[in-house]
């Protein structure tokens, strides 16, 4: 699923910018020869500071994927994006705001990975909408005995996703300006709906007193995120309201002079 995840990100990127003629499918390749890796990388780094007390025992474990996080994966794709990005002289703005919707989108299909592994599960709750796992196999175990009825914690990020992507694009895609902005407003969103889902995660361990170390990430990222959309005056323009938005991709390509 996360292979599938990756696959659906390139080819959003590569559709919505190969269909207005704006960014040539070398680059989106060659972006994401940057920003698959780095965002391995990043995620991987995160999960190992996360559970740092495990892996001080067990330092060959961490040289593998077996326990990655999003916002790892978040950060790390967008910066080796923006390291080629640099390395190209082009514009990494209009390209991120193009590849925010499918960012959330390949986070909802990444979840169902997570729904079928019992990874990323919820604490024990009563509700109806409970679910439990029973494979042995199953992470889940991490949360709470077999058989004990948890928060189904992955479908409410995956269903929170899709609100998102509903959001980004159908609502706001090609209205914000300036360039960045769609992105910028994807991490506002994302970091306050992981914040508010991990109080029902059974899986994690607090980080900084009651706070667990990816709602300090979301904190920070919402702030970040909250700051840039400030100081840039972010605003809706009723005069570039796009059906493909796409209008500004030339410019991802164009080196300056």
């Amino acid at each position: 699923m996360v292979a599938l995840a990756v696959a659906t990100l390139v080819v959003w990127v590569w559709y919505f910018t190969i269909r207005r003629g704006g960014v040539t499918t070398e680059n989106v390749m060659a972006a994401a020869l940057w920003g698959i890796p780095m965002g391995l990388i990043v995620s991987r780094l995160v999960h190992v500071i996360d559970k740092y007390d495990y892996y001080i025992d067990h330092p060959r474990e961490i040289f593998g994927f077996e326990g990655l996080t999003i916002f790892g994966a978040i950060l790390g794709g967008l910066l080796g994006a923006w390291i080629y990005c640099r390395l190209r002289r082009i514009s990494l703005a209009p390209l991120v705001d193009l590849a925010a919707p499918g960012i959330i989108l390949a986070q909802a299909i990444g979840r169902v990975g997570c729904i079928i592994n019992g990874c990323c599960c919820g604490e024990p709750t009563s509700l109806p909408w409970a679910v439990f796992y029973s494979h042995p196999a199953s992470h889940a175990s991490g949360c709470a005995s077999l058989g004990t009825l948890i928060h189904p914690t992955q479908m409410y990020e995956l269903l929170g996703d899709l609100v998102i992507f509903a959001l980004l694009f159908w609502v706001f895609r090609g209205r914000l300006k300036p360039s960045g902005s769609l992105l910028a407003l994807y991490l506002v969103l994302y970091s306050l709906l992981t914040f508010t889902v991990r109080f029902w995660r059974g899986d994690t361990e607090t980080f900084a007193g009651p706070i667990q170390e990816g709602q300090l990430i979301a904190i920070l990222v919402f702030v970040a995120a909250t700051i840039w959309l400030v100081v840039k005056k972010v605003h809706w323009d009723k005069n570039e309201v796009e059906e493909d938005s796409g209008d500004a991709v030339a410019s991802v390509i164009e080196r300056p002079e």
